[in-house]
């Protein structure tokens, strides 16, 4: 294959992640520029916000589009889709693997794919995004930029394959962001004209809505990869290097429990013990008393009182000194 016809390819894939599938080599980890160049852009774009002003309106929709797309990802994609901790109907599935891609982390499909080959070989050298083979930086972005992160492994969600609605989310993974970048401009134009108080406009509202809030999520999610692997406690000795961190629980509404989640990936909930805050959790749990989701996987009795006793031993063990 030519390097036109390579760049050609990854441009095709801007609009249609399976165009030229069996062309992708899938263990190349070199830097695709032309692939990521929308990446880029939506990175250049928040600059924007120095032309466009910012008004408290833009900046809570920002806060509340960036809360409500995190739970999408936190929920469904790494708890549902992932590890399919709870179930739900096929409609609500739909419906949040939609809010999902509307963080543009590409389909429900290659997210879930992901992270069960992270489970399978955490911190090994064939994990994708482990800052301890790849360095900090390429964990945390680098992954993202190479052939080998945009491929898909089918076999790894051959349970989600049967849904032709998720198929196709997942195959025009581009799409769903497009909708909602003209959907809040098309609201920021509505609102400068019924409700010109407010001090927003479309481009603005885009700007901080859409650009400022995907790269914000963006960098909060890969931050798992990243910092939660190097930067916090471990609870737990597993075979890996996860931590907890508690700030980046915070800013991931609970995923920031990370070697809580490494020790038993099974529970819907990471925050182990009454004072790690889990935001996705208690909104589960809410869902599933209103119908929405049901069979929750609560955590095993027994890994919670190992939890307990590490604890209680760490604290006997610092008293003594």
């Amino acid at each position: 294959m030519t390097r036109v016809q390579h760049w050609l390819y990854s441009i095709q894939r801007w609009f249609d992640s399976e165009a030229h599938s069996d062309q992708l080599d899938r263990q190349s980890r070199s830097f695709n520029l032309v692939r990521v160049l929308p990446f880029v852009a939506l990175h250049l774009a928040c600059l924007l916000a120095f032309f466009t002003g910012v008004s408290g309106f833009a900046l809570a929709f920002a806060v509340g589009f960036f809360l409500v797309r995190m739970f999408a990802i936190t929920g469904f994609y790494h708890r549902y889709f992932s590890h399919k901790t709870f179930k739900t109907s096929r409609g609500w599935q739909l419906i949040f693997a939609i809010m999902g891609a509307s963080a543009a982390q590409r389909g429900p499909l290659w997210w879930a794919a992901h992270h069960r080959h992270h489970h399978q070989h955490s911190d090994e050298p064939e994990d994708l995004h482990s800052p301890q083979h790849g360095g900090f930086w390429w964990s945390h972005i680098g992954w993202f930029t190479c052939d080998a992160g945009f491929a898909m492994n089918e076999k790894r969600v051959g349970d989600w394959l049967k849904f032709p609605e998720l198929r196709f989310i997942n195959r025009f993974d581009a799409l769903v962001p497009a909708c909602c970048l003209a959907l809040i401009y098309l609201l920021g134009e509505a609102l400068a004209l019924w409700a010109p108080g407010l001090g927003t406009n479309g481009p603005q509202l885009v700007v901080w809505g859409f650009f400022i809030s995907t790269v914000m999520l963006f960098h909060a999610t890969v931050s798992i990869n990243s910092l939660a692997h190097v930067w916090g406690s471990r609870r737990f000795e597993t075979e890996d290097d996860s931590r907890n961190n508690f700030w980046l629980a915070l800013i991931t509404l609970g995923e920031g429990w990370h070697n809580n989640h490494h020790r038993w990936p099974r529970s819907a909930r990471q925050g182990f013990r009454w004072y790690e805050i889990d935001v996705t959790y208690y909104v589960l749990w809410l869902m599933e008393k209103a119908g929405i989701i049901h069979d929750l996987n609560r955590l095993p009795e027994e890994v919670h009182q190992e939890a307990i006793d590490i604890d209680k031993a760490r604290r006997q063990e610092r008293e003594a000194v």
